[in-house]
């Protein structure tokens, strides 16, 4: 073996002996950086900007891998978890999905209908209500043809389902923005439209908290109030017969 040949095995060897080098040194830099991140963990994100209430699915959101350490529990979820499933409050691109942040799974009986209605946050009670709570549905009557001015009972005892967060939307003048919170209450199915008509309609809607235990029957209570109770003039139904 001549000069030249020795020199190409030598290079060979020293080139194979690097190489093996530089590989050690991935592997132990890679081991290294696996045992600081840990195992990592699939959790799903918002690909956009989304509004309270939205419908999730497939199309405004994606999954991601982070290391479990960096994960909370309630954010490893599976599709099937949230496909359909309605956030409860406004999300930004890549917030991560939690249960926290979801509308709880509906749980109606065959009689109930989900229905929400915007509780003021200042003269409402949805600060003290959580879901599971019973409550009495009030409106407040004041200008609409047809009927008198005055206070009534909608519906008694009815189960809140979901409190969402404090919104703002447009007062009833449509000039100013009011802060209210969704509430989401289980109603029977012939009081549905009757909340709807006045959550529209009526001045104010109220919910009004009932202690733990109420009675059923609440047949003695007063359902309306107008100002002959106060010792004025009931203010006389607008419209009728016309």
């Amino acid at each position: 073996m001549n000069p030249r040949q020795r020199r190409g095995v030598f290079l060979m060897i020293l080139a194979a002996v690097v190489a093996a080098a530089v590989f050690v040194g991935v592997s132990n830099y890679v081991r290294e950086v696996n045992s600081r991140v840990g195992p990592m963990v699939t959790i799903y994100q918002v690909k956009e900007d989304l509004q309270a209430f939205t419908t999730l699915s497939g199309d405004n959101t994606e999954p991601v891998q982070v290391p479990e350490r960096w994960a909370a529990a309630n954010t490893v979820l599976q599709s099937q978890d949230i496909d359909g499933r309605v956030t409860a409050v406004p999300m930004a691109a890549g917030s991560p999905i939690s249960l926290d942040v979801l509308v709880p799974p509906s749980d109606l009986n065959a009689d109930e209908r989900e229905i929400a209605v915007n509780v003021d946050a200042v003269t409402g009670i949805a600060g003290r209500i959580r879901p599971g709570d019973r409550v009495d549905v009030y409106a407040v009557f004041a200008d609409v043809p047809g009927l008198p001015q005055q206070a009534r009972i909608l519906v008694e005892n009815v189960r809140v389902v979901s409190v969402a967060g404090q919104q703002q939307v447009l007062s009833p003048d449509s000039e100013t923005l009011q802060d209210v919170i969704p509430v989401t209450l289980a109603l029977p199915s012939e009081a549905a439209l009757s909340v709807t008509y006045a959550n529209t309609f009526a001045a104010q809607v109220r919910l009004v908290g009932l202690p733990p235990g109420v009675a059923q029957d609440r047949s003695d209570e007063e359902k309306t109030y107008d100002a002959s109770q106060l010792g004025g003039d009931a203010v006389p139904v607008e419209g009728a017969g016309s």
